[in-house]
């Protein structure tokens, strides 16, 4: 993950999602997936991975699922919208700010990261993976069936929280 030397100047986000991590922030953290220090909360509960390959990955669930959704035109608007916001917000590293979504519960928030890191975000992978080679159906069939919970979320160029000048 990033060196000092790497940490980048200007953070970009790319979107916001209530109550949980939507599975498309769990695709986009999915690849050379590692636990960080976060920028905003004390404890490192951030989670990062490869962005490009994150977001490949994501964009192929999108089609796939896409293919039972033709007809759905606000699944082809939030795709859209998807596909724009993560072109114009690339980086080298997809960081996932966990703080809000970990504090909810009465967790500790570093187990509970360390959870996602080590078994949700790889398990939700797998599932993408094996769906986009046509081998998980049902999980693809469920997907479909509630996409909005798993895709639609608000981006932005702004995050809700501002740096110390």
């Amino acid at each position: 993950m990033p060196s000092e030397a790497e940490v980048p100047k200007r953070i970009r986000c790319i979107s916001e999602h209530n109550w949980d991590i939507p599975l498309a922030h769990k695709l986009m953290v999915g690849r050379g997936t590692t636990i960080v220090p976060s920028m905003i909360w004390n404890p490192p509960i951030g989670i990062a991975g490869d962005y490009a390959d994150g977001a490949a990955l994501l964009r192929e669930l999108l089609r796939t699922v896409g293919k039972g959704l033709e007809d759905d035109a606000e699944f082809a608007e939030c795709v859209a919208r998807t596909k724009a916001h993560l072109e114009k917000q690339q980086a080298k590293y997809f960081l996932l700010e966990t703080g809000e979504i970990v504090s909810m519960t009465d967790d500790d928030p570093e187990a509970s990261v360390r959870r996602l890191a080590s078994e949700d975000i790889p398990d939700a992978v797998a599932k993408a993976e094996a769906a986009i080679a046509g081998q998980n159906d049902d999980w693809l069939t469920s997907v479909r069936a509630d996409w909005e919970r798993h895709f639609a979320s608000f981006y932005s160029e702004a995050l809700y929280f501002s740096f110390p000048s």
